[in-house]
C-alpha cells in the first residue's frame, strides 16, 4: 500500500489500482442504464404510476427486472462505499503523519 520514494511516501490510490473493477462497474452501469430505459418505456406504455410500477409486489410481470435493477444499484454502491472508507482512512493517516512530524524536534 505504501512505497518509499526518496523522502516521500507514496500511497496507492483508487486511480492507480487495477482497472478490472472499473471495467466490471462500467458493464454494470451500462446494464443498469439499459434496464432503467426498458422499465421506464414499459411503465409509460402501461400508463402506470411510478410507485405502483416499480413495486415488485404489485408488478409481477416486471418483478425480475426490478429486482435485478436493485441488485445492480447495490453492487455499484458497494465499491463506492469502500472507496469512501479508503479515502477517510488515508486522510486520517495523513493527519496522523503530519501531527507526528510536527511533534518531532528538528536536528
Amino acid at each position: 500500500m505504501f512505497a518509499k520514494q526518496g523522502s516521500q511516501v507514496r500511497r496507492s490510490t483508487p486511480a492507480n489500482l487495477s482497472s478490472v473493477g472499473a471495467a466490471r462497474d462500467g458493464a454494470g452501469q451500462a446494464e443498469l442504464e439499459s434496464l432503467k430505459a426498458q422499465l421506464e418505456a414499459a411503465r409509460h406504455a402501461a400508463g402506470e404510476a411510478i410507485g405502483v410500477f416499480y413495486d415488485p409486489r404489485q408488478n409481477a410481470e416486471h418483478a425480475a427486472d426490478l429486482q435485478r435493477s436493485h441488485s445492480l444499484r447495490e453492487e455499484m454502491a458497494s465499491p463506492m462505499q469502500r472507496a469512501e472508507a479508503w479515502g477517510r482512512a488515508a486522510s486520517g493517516a495523513d493527519e496522523h503523519d503530519r501531527s507526528a512530524a510536527e511533534a518531532e524536534p528538528e536536528e
